[in-house]
């Protein structure tokens, strides 16, 4: 294992979100940011923005970065690590570009970044590199020194994630009534995204039947099904499903719709679901709406007793994960021999997105990988 506390070559960590809006004012302009190039008209995007006002037009997102950025620099200086850590999103304020310029004026040179997003795909992965390679291009074209920057990778089978996603499925299960309990269903569910995304997320070579994303979930699905076995010498049944749908109706996409398998588990005889959403590292709004609200309502609606077990958040053991993310590639970057540690089949992800991986529909700059500009 390397240094637990030697951080180079890297001077800061960036954490890099999606953003969400803080108030009614916020949404429609947070939504043509999210939209931007897709010519959705405003009235439209009003509507879409309903699911915001039923929560004040506050996405709990931001709280939930603020909450795991005191979370990580808690960690980081108990564990005599001194490196500073910075927050920028992609969609909305603190901004991305402006927090780059921040730590450019800092001293800045070496930023290790964090994204909330534990997957491959191109909305996980990809898009939040050409979101990094938007910003430099700009900081480029005022004339700003430019940091490198590197994505570390992927963290979805890190017992940090795992772990606390566990232990959240037995708090759950214990809320059931005991009749019910052991037979519970566990739903996983994630963020749906086009078949043909799917299909090409992760390298090049893993490409097909869902790609990496798809394989990506069921790993840690098995891992937690399993770890809820052992836990509770209950063998519960399991199923990956998919939630937040937003593309045209003739595209295909990730199914099935998680409040399509309540009825389907229903009608089979299930007594009760808990809904696991092991997509998301915090408390989106899909989370609060796609799940909380509208896939509880239905489950009220058939009689199915349903819980919804809690997301990784600030948990203190994803904080120290993504320490130990963070020292890994920096002692791969120093050349120092490195323990990677992950759990299930899969294996440790790549540190460079190799060309071809979750490709874009356009082909854009992308930083933080082997066809990046800003090497």
């Amino acid at each position: 294992m390397s240094d637990q506390r030697d951080p180079a070559p890297y001077d800061a960590l960036l954490l890099l979100s999606f953003g969400g809006p803080e108030g009614p004012d916020d949404v429609v302009p947070f939504l043509e940011n999210v939209t931007r190039g897709r010519g959705i008209p405003r009235e439209r995007l009003k509507e879409v923005g309903q699911h915001y006002f039923l929560f004040g037009g506050v996405s709990p997102i931001n709280d939930q970065n603020r909450a795991l950025l005191a979370a990580l620099r808690e960690d980081f200086a108990d564990a005599g690590l001194d490196l500073p850590v910075y927050w920028g999103n992609r969609n909305w304020a603190p901004c991305l570009t402006d927090a780059l310029r921040e730590m450019v004026a800092d001293g800045r040179r070496r930023i290790a970044v964090l994204a909330t997003s534990a997957y491959a795909s191109y909305s996980g992965c990809r898009q939040y590199r050409e979101n990094l390679a938007d910003a430099l291009a700009t900081l480029e074209a005022e004339g700003l020194p430019l940091p490198r920057v590197d994505k570390l990778r992927h963290y979805f089978n890190h017992p940090g994630f795992v772990e606390p996603v566990v232990e959240g499925v037995l708090a759950s299960l214990a809320e059931l009534d005991e009749p019910v309990r052991d037979g519970a269903r566990l739903a996983f569910t994630t963020h749906s995204i086009p078949e043909s995304a799917a299909d090409t997320s992760g390298p090049a070579g893993e490409h097909g039947d869902g790609g990496a994303y798809v394989r990506q979930h069921l790993d840690v699905a098995e891992l937690v099904a399993l770890a809820v076995r052992e836990a509770t010498g209950v063998d519960h049944p399991w199923d990956l499903v998919y939630q937040s749908r937003s593309g045209a109706p003739h595209i295909p996409w990730l199914e099935p719709d998680i409040c399509d398998h309540l009825e389907a588990v229903h009608a089979a005889g299930a007594p009760a679901v808990v809904m696991v959403p092991i997509g998301f590292v915090s408390d989106h709004m899909e989370v609060l709406y796609d799940l909380d609200t509208e896939a509880t309502a239905k489950a009220a609606e058939l009689g199915l007793p349903v819980r919804r077990s809690a997301t990784v958040g600030a948990d203190p053991r994803f904080a120290a994960a993504v320490r130990e993310l963070v020292l890994e590639r920096a002692a791969a970057e120093r050349g120092a021999p490195v323990e990677r540690c992950a759990l299930g089949g899969l294996g440790p992800s790549h540190d460079l997105c190799p060309i071809g991986c979750c490709p874009a529909r356009a082909e854009r700059p992308a930083a933080a990988g082997a066809d990046s500009p800003y090497a």
